[in-house]
């Protein structure tokens, strides 16, 4: 299969509508005018790739993906240039993700190629929805459904994938701030043999409940531990997590099932090492970070993603206890890592590694 059909949109917004819009773009709730849609069917392969205007779509209430859960997504963005141009970042590292993901969960693997290109077909299409604020971008939402229509549990025969476009700003209004991470010690994210390395919807609604507790308890995000021994930190409910200590090394929980492979993990793993510094994939305990925390043997602690990019951590609480990280606030190693990736996403840095794909 070659090439995508273009359906342009016929009522697309108007230039006043998008300017008010994209002027305080927020994340994740504004949508561009179009969406790159392919099917796949187990006689066909992969067929019908279009790009066309963004709208509902119509499934009968026996499609499979409403019973069984066969669904899988990607989180990526595409920035506009200091010299006019447009790159998308590391889309072939989540185009990876994305087929491991399917195959976890026994669904149709889409090729590498196809998915960097209905990115890049999307983007191109809405280059204009690039909001010009700080930490504008254009983030992708690439998903996966199983489309056929039966009752049965077996994986499906019929797929849709999809691309929509949100026009963000920056995750935290007026700059990366520190959150206040609540550790739960009643539910996990994910269990060995589990899915945790998949980006598929039902990791993300099981996180729901604690993120609720979190928040009820007064903090901005939960950690999870480990589900076998309840002791060993693994991630946030949609971030990854790393730990500064004093001797300017970082550690990192490493990656064996239950973590998702994050592509901004394994990008600030390789600047870092790119600096000197010592990276440690390595488990790291509930009951060490805060003892490293008081004894100032641990000096930051930061969460990374796609949306957020990098965010500090100053507090962290759990049954019995409470503890601040460093200061409190954005520590030195934090935000010179968050500056070094940024300036390199919007390519006002070097990229020795080839990270960023420019398209126009």
């Amino acid at each position: 299969m070659t090439g995508f059909a273009f359906e342009p949109n016929p009522t697309p917004m108007s230039v006043n509508e998008r300017s008010g819009l994209l002027a305080d773009p927020g994340f994740g709730r504004i949508f561009t005018d179009h969406m790159a849609t392919i099917r796949y069917s187990a006689d066909k392969g992969w067929h019908d790739a279009k790009i066309t205007a963004r709208g509902p779509l119509t499934v009968d209430p026996a499609t499979a993906v409403l019973h069984y859960a066969q669904e899988i997504f990607e989180g990526l963005k595409a920035y506009a240039l200091d010299d006019g141009g447009i790159a998308m970042f590391r889309a072939d590292a989540n185009a990876a993700r994305f087929r491991k993901s399917a195959q976890r969960m026994a669904m149709a693997e889409l090729p590498d190629e196809l998915f960097v290109e209905s990115c890049k077909q999307l983007v191109l299409t809405d280059r204009d929805w690039i909001p010009n604020v700080d930490g504008g971008a254009l983030y992708l939402r690439p998903f996966m459904i199983a489309s056929e229509v039966f009752l049965g549990v077996k994986p499906a025969a019929e797929y849709l994938y999809c691309v929509l476009a949100s026009s963000v700003g920056a995750y935290w209004k007026g700059g990366a701030r520190a959150v206040s991470l609540w550790v739960s010690h009643d539910y996990t994210r994910a269990a060995p043999g589990g899915t945790g390395e998949a980006k598929c919807g039902g990791n993300y609604a099981t996180s729901l409940v604690a993120q609720q507790d979190a928040i009820a308890r007064g903090h901005d995000q939960v950690v999870f531990l480990d589900a076998v021994e309840r002791r060993w930190i693994e991630e946030l409910g949609g971030m990854n997590i790393f730990f500064v200590m004093a001797d300017g090394s970082l550690v990192t929980p490493p990656l064996g099932g239950t973590i998702l492979p994050g592509i901004t993990r394994a990008s600030l793993i390789q600047l870092a090492r790119d600096e000197g510094l010592t990276v440690r994939e390595e488990r790291y305990a509930i009951e060490q970070w805060r003892a490293d925390a008081e004894s100032g043997a641990l000096v930051e602690s930061f969460a990374c993603g796609t949306a957020a990019v990098v965010t500090p951590i100053g507090r962290v609480a759990g049954p019995g206890y409470d503890f601040t990280i460093g200061s409190g606030g954005t520590g030195q190693t934090t935000a010179r890592l968050l500056a070094r990736l940024s300036d390199l996403q919007r390519g006002r840095a070097p990229d020795p590694h080839g990270w960023l794909q420019r398209i126009a």
